[in-house]
């Protein structure tokens, strides 16, 4: 983003301002590559700022100058070639955190945000949280089904055994 200061018609200042990219967020890209999966970057922003930002985190999957509405459209589409992960903060966001297979916001985003994510990260003062939390809901999901295999097998075994009075 660009500020211009204008005396009489002339330029006399100009600056430009750039977000600052969070810490750990290249390292966080990079692990979920690792992990296979392919990270996007989705953003109302400009192409050239877009760009900007995949390119110095490691991106190739780039869609920019979407609005809201847009944005739940890419969504959906995306989500046909698998299960979708989104990290947002902005009220932009929201739509898109509710539409996505898992919506992943922070504690200093916007409550609108906060309120449609499934997921929220209290601490976000390094990006690679996310991979943490991803290893965690994929352990999580092997408990799940290793008890619900241990308890299917111990109902197999148990009821016929109980059923003939040995049990």
């Amino acid at each position: 983003h660009s500020v211009y200061l204008t005396e009489n018609n002339q330029i006399v200042a100009a600056l430009d301002l750039m977000d600052e990219i969070k810490p750990g967020a290249t390292a966080m890209i990079s692990g979920l590559k690792l992990q296979g999966i392919t990270p996007v970057l989705l953003s109302g922003d400009g192409e050239k700022r877009c760009r900007e930002v995949a390119e110095m985190i490691g991106i190739d999957n780039v869609y920019f100058n979407h609005l809201p509405h847009e944005k739940i459209q890419r969504v959906d589409a995306l989500k046909k070639e698998g299960t979708l992960l989104m990290v947002g903060d902005g009220i932009n966001d929201a739509p898109s955190l509710a539409s996505a297979d898992i919506g992943i916001s922070f504690s200093s985003a916007t409550k609108i945000a906060i309120n449609t994510a499934r997921v929220v990260i209290l601490n976000q003062e390094d990006l690679r949280i996310i991979l943490t939390a991803i290893h965690i809901g994929k352990q999580t999901l092997s408990t799940i089904r290793q008890n619900l295999f241990w308890a299917f097998a111990y109902n197999l075994v148990a009821i016929p055994v109980a059923a003939v009075g040995l049990l």
